[in-house]
């Protein structure tokens, strides 16, 4: 294969996978799967959960669970829904995996960012919260060590 084929092709499969990007984070909130996701672009589901980790360095899953987590971290500033409620809205359908996910990038239980997040963006632009508030990605969050005296 020449290098400009492999060039075409390499730009062909990035196309695929910012179609597969794309669509997570406008159909967050609906079961999606990998195979469904690979179905939609014609691949192999084994193939775009590598190139997609190549590409944007963690899974398809790990990027839908970002984007869910980040949407709940919104919804749990504002405070008007339940931490059930928001578990739902953004699609994942177990809490246990929800709260677990959701400790693992934020670092403190959603019951506990409810609790202590609404108040710490109020007043701040929307934009500007969802910046500074953006979960961890491509690691978990670092739980600090109580200090014993």
């Amino acid at each position: 294969m020449s290098s400009r084929s492999a060039e075409a092709q390499r730009l062909s499969d990035l196309a695929l996978l910012r179609r597969v990007r794309d669509r997570i984070d406008r159909e967050y909130q609906k079961p999606l799967d990998v195979e469904a996701l690979a179905r939609g672009v014609n691949i192999s589901a084994g193939h775009l959960s590598r190139q997609f980790k190549l590409a944007y360095g963690e899974s398809p899953y790990g990027y839908l669970m970002t984007r869910r987590i980040e949407r709940a971290m919104a919804l749990l500033r504002r405070g008007d829904l339940s931490v059930t409620e928001v578990c739902f809205e953004v699609g994942c359908s177990s809490l246990g995996t929800f709260s677990t996910r959701f400790t693992e990038l934020v670092g403190v239980p959603p019951s506990v960012y409810r609790r202590e997040q609404a108040a710490a963006t109020a007043g701040m632009a929307p934009c500007v919260a969802k910046r500074v508030t953006r979960p961890i990605r491509n690691r978990e969050a670092q739980v600090t060590e109580p200090q014993l005296a």
